[in-house]
């Protein structure tokens, strides 16, 4: 297509341009720019005119470019068996097209399907070609809806061709062997090479790994939507709790985030409990068997020296950066002020609680129905040292600078401030999973900044797997702190951040013995060394 200015008789008044389209009919697969022949110089071309036209072509052409380079369209498989992709017995690096998978004549159903080839083909692949179904609930996180997450779950899968099936509303309550019987033929005709000399092409999904599962109570809530509390046992628990064969634990799972467990605790045996039988021992054979499966429900509680998530772990471990001045606040006898946005199951509050007793915390829970869950499942209880206010974490935060809460310009303590971020995302499209987006936005960051006054510690809990998203989040607190650590957890994908926006309080020139002394304070074991070796410097 190409489109030229025409001139205009002389005799015309017109003020408007007249423009000639040339169209070239042809059979080309790929969608062409348009070829713009104005010429801006010519003495009959009404340049405000030409220059609007120009601007309308580029516009389109950006529209034609990304359609032509054929990444988020949709094909058919009929398309992708024509050749629309090139050659699928060939092994594109790279490679990654959307394209629908089945039809009415020749399937029970269609699923939304993306084909993607390794970017780097080596000999380590333990699949020449997988397939990976992905249930409506985890749809629309980042890491199966964008391409960047996409590529994460290539590499994890170990494919060299990889392909990605969506399931919908379609497919619900479809037994999953029917899913997959379905499949089958159809993705035979995706499979590189030569099929008959291959393995069977092996199906996965994302999976938790549980032996044994019983669900305690599931909620809904108007601000997190669904939860479930369950007692699960894990495939590879090991250990011995008593007489209990293996390790069980409680968890507190957001049905918006499936994919992570919330909190996780460790249950034990209650003492109390056990005495509580022995009074009971007289009691007939009857009455014991009835009370043996409940009895053995009610004779565990939830261990509250553990910590279920490693990262929890790195925060204790990273307050090392400021042992100094813990270790002076417990001498004198004043508490540490620390402010925890998010309580999830209040696990790691009851932690710090009876680990580091001369701080005093407050938490900001916004869910009235997860301060109730963790009241009733997980043992959480406040007292004078630990309370709960129910809120905006950043109205908190905003409220308390408001009213001059900072030590610097309250009581003159010389105790510090620790501020940390803990609360998970209700949008996983963005590829931000913890904390929500607006807590790492400059105008919180500048609050926390003032929140924290003259020094102190911000600590937050970073989930991403997109690079760029985490270079974001970094850059913006190098703007706003002073000094900047991090602490990557290699079994995780939590990163935790430590911020400080003055080096008053810390201890950056000999960690080794602001270690020693952290471990000193701490009442309960945490392998500060170990974490310890993985912080860095960012600024």
């Amino acid at each position: 297509m190409n489109i030229q200015a025409i001139a205009s008789e002389s005799s015309k008044k017109s003020a408007f341009q007249t423009f000639m389209v040339v169209m070239v009919k042809g059979k080309m697969g790929a969608v062409q720019t348009i070829k713009s022949s104005l010429d801006q110089s010519a003495e009959y071309c009404n340049m405000k005119q030409a220059t609007a036209v120009i601007r309308a072509l580029g516009n389109e052409n950006i529209v034609r470019e990304s359609y032509s380079s054929g990444v988020d369209v949709l094909l058919s498989l009929r398309d992708l068996q024509l050749g629309a992709i090139g050659d699928l017995k060939v092994i594109v690096p790279g490679r990654r097209r959307q394209f629908i998978l089945g039809e009415q004549e020749t399937s029970l159903y269609c699923y939304k399907a993306v084909l993607l080839d390794a970017k780097k083909q080596t000999e380590t692949f333990v699949y020449h070609c997988g397939v990976f179904i992905v249930p409506k609930a985890r749809a629309q996180e980042w890491l199966f809806a964008s391409a960047e997450g996409q590529w994460h779950v290539v590499e994890s899968a170990k494919a060299a061709r990889l392909i990605m099936v969506f399931l919908d509303s379609r497919h619900a309550n479809i037994d999953m062997d029917i899913i997959k019987k379905d499949l089958s033929p159809l993705v035979k005709d995706l499979e590189p090479g030569n099929p008959e000399e291959e393995a069977p092409i092996p199906f996965m999904m994302a999976g938790d790994g549980v032996k044994q599962r019983d669900i305690l109570q599931e909620a809904t809530s108007e601000l997190t939507g669904p939860m479930v509390v369950e007692d699960v046992v894990y495939e590879n628990a090991d250990g011995d709790q008593g007489s209990m064969p293996e390790k069980m634990f409680r968890r507190l799972i957001f049905g918006r985030s499936s994919g992570l467990v919330q909190s996780e605790a460790l249950l034990i045996r209650d003492p109390h409990s056990d005495e509580t039988d022995k009074k009971n021992k007289n009691a007939s054979a009857t009455s014991k068997k009835r009370r043996s499966k409940k009895g053995s429900k009610n004779s565990l509680r939830v261990d509250h020296s553990f910590l279920g998530s490693s990262y929890h772990s790195g925060i204790i471990s990273g307050l090392s950066l400021v042992a100094s001045a813990l270790g002076a606040a417990s001498t004198s006898g004043e508490k540490v002020s620390t402010t925890v946005i998010g309580l999830g199951a209040g696990c790691f509050p009851m932690f710090l609680r009876g680990c580091l007793p001369f701080v005093d915390i407050e938490v900001v829970e916004l869910d009235p129905l997860v301060a109730e869950l963790a009241k009733k499942y997980f043992g959480f209880s406040v007292d004078e040292q630990l309370k709960v206010h129910l809120g905006d974490g950043i109205k908190f935060v905003e409220d308390s600078v408001a009213a001059n809460h900072s030590v610097s310009n309250g009581s003159g303590s010389n105790a510090i401030k620790i501020l940390i971020i803990d609360v998970d995302s209700s949008d996983l499209s963005s590829g931000l999973s913890c904390p929500p987006e607006n807590f790492v936005e400059d105008p919180f960051l500048q609050k926390a900044k003032e929140f924290l006054s003259e020094g102190g510690l911000f600590i937050i809990n970073l989930v991403s797997r997109s690079s760029s998203v985490r270079e974001m989040v970094v850059s913006r607190l190098r703007a706003v702190f002073e000094h900047l650590y991090s602490l990557q957890l290699e079994e995780d994908i939590n990163e935790v951040l430590f911020a400080s926006p003055s080096e008053r309080y810390l201890d950056v020139n000999n960690l080794d013995a602001a270690v020693t002394k952290l471990k000193d304070l701490l009442k309960f074991p945490v392998d500060v060394e170990s974490d310890i070796k993985k912080l860095q410097r960012l600024q």
